[in-house]
């Protein structure tokens, strides 16, 4: 699964973004091939520099797929709104994402002690 990632920096006005989001979503939640999209809203730094007060990931299954959303009618839509909303602030990243269950990565560690 690939992942286009968009971090909101400290310094974006939350209550004017927040207004607005719903203009963005319309556009990005029409890009061919999303199949997840979810946040993180940042409520604690533990340690280090506090950059990014939300973090925000859209999936698709695959890169090349992700690749196509972006450069579609609405994914440039989607890039020029968050754009606008953010004052040109916002950090956007690509990922390859994988995911695994602690009751599935514990179950290879036991075979190992089987040994």
């Amino acid at each position: 699964m690939y992942q286009l990632i968009l971090l909101i920096p400290t310094g974006v006005n939350l209550i004017a973004f927040d207004a607005d989001w719903p203009s963005f979503l319309e556009a990005a939640e029409q890009m061919p091939g999303l199949i997840r999209e979810s946040v993180s809203r940042i409520d604690q730094v533990i340690f280090g520099q506090e950059y990014f007060q939300r973090i925000y990931t859209f999936s698709f299954p695959d890169k090349d797929t992700l690749e196509k959303a972006l450069v579609s009618k609405n994914g440039e839509n989607a890039g020029r709104i968050i754009h606008d909303l953010t004052g040109g602030k916002v950090t956007l990243v690509t990922a390859d994402y994988q995911e695994d269950s602690l009751q599935n990565i514990q179950s290879f560690a036991s075979q190992d002690s089987d040994e």
